[in-house]
């Protein structure tokens, strides 16, 4: 679904731009070439806006925003990274890189992509899975602007299609709004189906950005938003899955910073990192990928880990 949205919007982008050019080229060049610098801008414009925000909104933060070069050296690399992921993996390559389920025995991993994204935005991880013969499967959150409560099935057959493979408790890796999907289906499911909860750039406490949605699931993560309270409170008592928590100082779209970590989860600070970016950091891929084969006895016993608080 998400994948022929986007693939519409680049088509009609584009017949958008050619009739621009075609109308205004013979009357004025310069007409017609500032049209193609305002589509070529437009998307690194909003993701200034949304860093300038991220600075003044985080001035008061637990967790210090990043300094001005560093959301420079961040804008650049979600300008670089972004439009290949929302205009190449997601609408012509979300299926390029199939489940993958080998009965190894060895632990897989389940997906959960966030707002308005698909499988695709997955690739790199999945190329990396299967280079290792690791069991994987990664999800489609449909429809898009559903209520996040409703993408729970999807996420439980995940979970159990990677189970029922390996005979391992899968770990699950979410970004953005993926991950308070995850934490929805772990308030309905039994713990012990979940090796550990990885999220990347996920606004737990929600994300002053989310004020300027209308969507179901962006109300959702409003800051202080009842779904939001209504998820804690289910939570209130710490649970046997071990949580890790990935946050950046310069994410343009989950902040504050301190709103992307959860109370006794591993939070680590990537840096000052774009909130696409983020999921596609080697070292966040690498060092993730690495807690696959941390065993955590304590799950076993259904007692609470050791974990990093913030």
């Amino acid at each position: 679904m998400i994948a022929r949205l986007q693939r519409r919007l680049m088509l009609g982008g584009l017949l958008a731009l050619t009739a621009w050019v075609a109308l205004w080229w013979r009357f004025s060049p310069t007409v017609a070439l500032a049209g193609i610098a305002l589509a070529l801008l437009g998307h690194a414009s909003v993701v200034a806006l949304e860093l300038l925000a991220c600075r003044v909104v985080s001035a008061t933060d637990s967790v210090r925003p990043a300094h001005v070069w560093q959301c420079v050296r961040a804008w650049s690399a979600e300008c670089r990274i972004a439009p290949r992921v929302f205009c190449l993996d997601q609408p012509f390559l979300a299926d390029i890189e199939p489940d993958h389920l080998p009965r190894n025995g060895r632990r897989g991993v389940v997906l959960v992509h966030g707002f308005l994204c698909n499988r695709g935005f997955w690739n790199a991880w999945l190329t990396t899975l299967r280079s290792t013969d690791r069991a994987f499967v990664a999800v489609n959150l449909e429809p898009p602007m559903a209520p996040i409560d409703a993408h729970i099935r999807t996420i439980d057959r995940a979970v159990a299609q990677v189970f029922d493979a390996t005979g391992l408790a899968p770990m699950i890796v979410c970004h953005s709004m993926g991950g308070l999907a995850a934490r929805a289906w772990l308030q309905e499911s039994d713990a012990r189906r979940a090796h550990r909860i990885v999220t990347i750039g996920t606004p737990h406490g929600g994300t002053w950005l989310a004020r300027f949605g209308r969507s179901p699931n962006t109300r959702a993560m409003r800051i202080g938003s009842d779904w939001l309270r209504h998820l804690q409170a289910g939570q209130a008592h710490e649970t046997p899955v071990p949580f890790t928590c990935w946050y950046s100082t310069s994410d343009n779209v989950a902040f504050p910073a301190s709103r992307a970590m959860l109370e006794g989860a591993d939070n680590r600070c990537a840096g000052a990192l774009g909130h696409v970016e983020l999921a596609h950091d080697r070292d966040v891929q690498s060092e993730t990928l690495a807690l696959l084969d941390l065993e955590v006895p304590a799950i076993l016993a259904g007692e609470l880990p050791q974990t990093k608080s913030p």
